[in-house]
């Protein structure tokens, strides 16, 4: 099985994250997306008073319910520390290793992905599919890459540019604005039933 795995906080999950979940799919010839809710993001910090792992586990399983293409995996929550990558799929690769593993990112993470946590162990556990919007610099990201070992398994795809983030989802449901056409519609009725976001405050960010 050729399994895609969508990494991310996920605080909120919102519609450019299944937009890109949804080409992968298509484009790559996967067989099903795992999107991987990180219990201890190694390169962000969960405020004071976000949503607990479990809840944002909750709001993946909310937005993606009804969709075969894709499930929400509990392995980050399951493990105790930081959630890196490579420890990731070795264990998605001892559970089933007979599946082909393809770790999708934005073109802004794979510019970035030389200064990983082993990054060579990546690439040899998985393919690296890299969501190439208008205007993205894929020459760039190919420089970067190079030095790799593996970097030959990258490979890119077409994602629509949504300018979007979980960052100023958060600001709005703080500020009082609307969020729906923004998230799916039970990740917005979920957000409101437990007040979520509502004490968030500070930068909106990309």
């Amino acid at each position: 099985m050729r399994v895609g795995i969508l990494g991310g906080t996920f605080n909120p999950p919102h519609l450019a994250h299944l937009v890109c979940a949804q080409e992968a799919h298509s484009q790559l010839g996967l067989d099903r997306v795992l999107l991987m809710p990180a219990g201890e993001p190694p390169h962000k910090t969960v405020a004071p008073g976000d949503p607990s792992p479990e809840q944002r586990f909750e709001l993946c399983r909310l937005a993606v319910a009804g969709d075969e293409r894709f499930e929400v995996s509990r392995i980050e929550l399951e493990r105790p520390g930081r959630s890196y990558t490579a420890d990731t799929l070795r264990l998605l690769h001892e559970r089933a290793p007979e599946d082909e593993l393809v770790f999708i990112v934005g073109g802004d993470m794979a510019a970035s992905f030389p200064s990983w946590r082993e990054p060579e162990a990546v690439l040899s556990l998985a393919t690296l599919a890299v969501a190439e919007r208008r205007g993205s610099k894929r020459d760039a990201i190919e420089r970067a890459l190079e030095p790799l070992a593996g970097s030959e398994r990258v490979t890119y795809f077409d994602m629509p540019r949504i300018d979007l983030s979980s960052s100023e989802l958060r600001a709005r449901v703080a500020q009082g604005r609307p969020i729906r056409y923004l998230v799916p519609d039970a990740v917005a009725e979920a957000i409101a039933a437990e007040g979520l976001y509502h004490g968030v405050r500070g930068e909106v960010t990309t």
